[in-house]
């Protein structure tokens, strides 16, 4: 593959952008949060008119880099659910990219007429490119919004547009160097102070106080936000984050070429990717995971509440022979023992984290992103169609081109470009800069946990995280978390302004076997506003994802706690569990 190549004249083109106060957890040695409420909600420089502004009078605000195309009044519709509100879609910092294309940082913003003097933003995902209707959701399976229940709400398409192109159109804007900055952190700076300023026009009054919600990349602005821009939230809520995704990018070709070693081969050559494992070998995988884990934490319930105690090996399935559906062949166990263990290069140094073995893995979200479901050599994995052009467009530097000879075998070159990437060779450009390209993605990408002005603000961070992810490990994220503990002085220290909720079983920020339906808002809400960190966050078995357990609830508990069953009681009810600290060196 070739590396893009930029002429002098295009490069100088550069130049053109821009209560329970007292926690239920002191029993297990967590300090009462009390003390430490909110010193203040965020205060935007800008000075509030003395009357509010019509909404369709939005349309002539002027802030710096602000065009709006679009305020209306919308009325209330019971169906999205959405009340009587305010929309406005706009753009900022409109300028010409180094490839020749328009660039500008998306938003849509929307203010209910029931204001309640809350603003939130809407994390994003994927790769961004489009404006999501910014209604705000407050959790998995919740059924209303943040705008229904009276917040403003933003949304953002991060600095770019997603181009019809198969495959790579929504990595391409990873050519040009300041949407690459855009995507990783500034969009959310720009976009959060200038929703801040419009609210400010529309109420006559500042919002009283400011959060964040996403999952996977959204989750990812959230801790870069924390880091970055510690005033501009006071309450911030990441799930499954994406906050090393540069790293975790690299792990899809790792994963692509170690299952596609235990693949079938196409007439073409190339590997069929689903072919590597059935679903009945991933179900012999959780099976067998279940039966040696699931009675860890005391009760034989389906759920892996003691996932660090889960020293699960697949060699256990090896067949002595033939491959039969009762055994996995020596190239699947060697495939699970190189994913499982996350990227290396050629010195066996670790890329990416490692993985737990969990419930989730024959869950249909495992498979759609990991090895997919196509018959044929073109793959349908999300690691190669969505995650794979993220690696050469937005994540080395210099960007790689990757394209087929026709717009449909867009996905075949990815395909190619994965399973002969290089790890020895291209791994590190992750971690460099060349010529216009003057950040490296770790730098416009990761979160770290530098995260002490925001805590000195009074803001809170809640994280969560499936265990069966199969795009970002719990494990990075719980490495993030334990980092930010090391700094703050130990887990009871962190946990009073930032807790790490881990959920057994669920995929990617929902599904698999798990109780993955719950609400992120009202925990960060009483948190922020009557310094009640969350104990533990009530999560049900949401019926939709085909459980075997629909409508069981289980207590989220902030790590290292765990959940346990009191003894008394049915075992469906989150009521008989109690979080608590099993590990007594945390």
């Amino acid at each position: 593959m070739k590396r893009h190549a930029l002429s002098l004249a295009v490069a100088a083109a550069s130049t053109l952008w821009i209560g329970a106060a007292d926690l239920a957890l002191a029993k297990d040695g967590w300090p009462s949060a009390g003390a430490h409420a909110a010193k203040g909600h965020h205060k935007h420089h800008r000075k509030p008119p003395a009357e509010p502004m019509v909404c369709e009078d939005l349309a002539g605000a002027r802030l710096p880099g602000l065009e709006v195309s679009v305020a209306e009044t919308i009325a209330a519709d019971a169906s999205v659910p959405a009340p009587a509100h305010c929309r406005v879609l706009g753009t900022l910092d409109a300028r010409i990219g180094v490839d020749g294309k328009d660039y500008a940082i998306g938003f849509e913003l929307r203010l209910p007429e029931a204001w309640n003097g809350r603003f939130l933003f809407q994390g994003g995902g994927g790769n961004d490119g489009v404006i999501r209707p910014a209604l705000g959701a407050i959790g998995n399976g919740q059924p209303t919004n943040a705008l229904s229940e009276g917040f403003a709400v933003v949304s953002t398409d991060a600095g770019h547009t997603a181009e019809n192109v198969p495959v790579i159109g929504g990595q391409l804007f990873g050519i040009d160097p300041q949407a690459r900055v855009d995507y990783g952190y500034n969009a959310i700076e720009r976009v959060g102070e200038t929703a801040k300023a419009l609210i400010a026009l529309r109420y006559a009054e500042k919002a009283r106080y400011s959060y964040f919600i996403g999952c996977s990349n959204g989750g990812r602005q959230g801790m870069v936000a924390a880091e970055r821009f510690p005033r501009l939230f006071d309450g911030i809520v990441s799930g499954n984050p994406g906050y090393n995704l540069p790293r975790a990018a690299v792990q899809h070709p790792w994963d692509v070429q170690a299952f596609g070693a235990a693949a079938p081969k196409a007439a073409d050559g190339r590997p069929i990717l689903s072919q590597s494992f059935s679903n009945s070998d991933l179900t012999l995988v959780t099976d067998a995971v279940t039966a040696q884990c699931d009675a860890l934490d005391g009760l034989a319930d389906g759920i892996i509440e003691n996932q660090p105690a889960c020293h699960f090996d697949p060699a256990v399935l090896q067949c002595a022979g033939a491959k039969t559906d009762a055994c996995l062949s020596g190239a699947q166990v060697e495939a699970l023992h190189k994913v499982f263990g996350g990227a290396k290069n050629g010195l066996g140094e670790a890329l990416y984290a490692d993985w737990p073995y969990d419930t989730g893995v024959s869950a249909a979200g495992w498979r759609a992103w990991k090895i997919g479901t196509a018959t044929t050599s073109m793959p349908n994995s999300r690691i190669v169609t969505l995650g794979g052009p993220s690696l050469p467009y937005i994540f080395m530097t210099p960007p790689d081109e990757v394209a087929g000879a026709t717009p449909d075998q867009n996905a075949l070159a990815v395909y190619d470009y994965l399973l002969n990437y290089d790890f020895d060779a291209n791994a590190s450009r992750i971690d460099e800069s060349s010529g216009i390209y003057t950040e490296s993605s770790m730098q416009f990408m990761s979160a770290k946990p530098r995260i002490a002005p925001f805590r000195a603000h009074g803001g809170k961070l809640i994280l969560y995280h499936g265990t069966s992810d199969p795009v970002f490990s719990v494990n990075d994220t719980i490495a993030y978390y334990q980092q930010l503990a090391k700094r703050s002085g130990g887990y009871p220290r962190t946990g009073r302004f930032a807790r790490l909720f881990v959920v057994p079983g669920m995929n990617h920020c929902s599904g698999g076997p798990a109780t993955d339906g719950f609400n992120t808002l009202a925990p960060i809400v009483e948190w922020v506003e009557k310094g009640r960190a969350p104990t533990s966050i009530d999560a049900t078995a949401r019926p939709e994802n085909g459980t075997a357990w629909p409508g069981r609830t289980r207590p989220l508990c902030p790590y290292p706690l765990q959940a346990r069953y009191t003894g008394r009681g049915s075992i469906e009810q989150a009521e008989n569990f109690r979080c608590v600290n099993v590990s007594r060196r945390h």
